[in-house]
């Protein structure tokens, strides 16, 4: 497994966006303010997410196509599989990913495996808002899901 960081952009409300990858895929993206004591970035994966991040950052890129390998329950890479066909600059409900995987009823699951989501902003979990509008939760923090959604143009 290999671990790295960038220094994310000026005004993200964190210093750091760090990667992780096995030889499947990216496996884990998440936000600190402290860096990685050891880092690798001679993944290939790892590349390829830091030059898609860099061109996201810079508004040339809305969709991202490293390879993936989250580790997860079936349900959770069902959902997570969902979130990542929510377009650039579109939200969507809770309940709306909810039907998306066949019932209302999966509302609250589907918030639990958002919320455990572990490559996020590449699986857009930033994208899923509550039903009545408001932000709902986010796992990194949810100054960063503002900061996201106001750069994609959403608020």
């Amino acid at each position: 497994m290999a671990t790295t960081y960038i220094k994310a952009p000026t005004g993200f409300p964190r210093r750091f966006i760090i990667i992780s990858a096995d030889e499947q895929g990216i496996t884990e993206l998440g936000f600190d303010d402290t860096a990685p004591e050891q880092t690798d970035s001679d993944n290939p994966h790892i590349r390829q997410c830091i030059h898609e991040l860099d061109e996201y950052f810079a508004g040339k890129r809305q969709d991202f196509s490293v390879k993936l390998n989250p580790h997860g329950t079936e349900f959770q890479t069902r959902v997570w599989s969902q979130l990542s066909t929510i377009p650039f600059a579109v939200t969507w409900s809770y309940k709306d990913l909810a039907l998306k995987l066949g019932s209302a009823n999966y509302c609250r699951a589907v918030g639990m495996a958002n919320g455990r989501n572990p490559i996020c902003l590449i699986i857009p979990c930033h994208r899923v808002i509550a039903h009545d509008g408001s932000m709902g939760g986010y796992s990194s923090g949810l100054d960063i899901k503002q900061w996201l959604l106001r750069h994609e143009g959403i608020i």
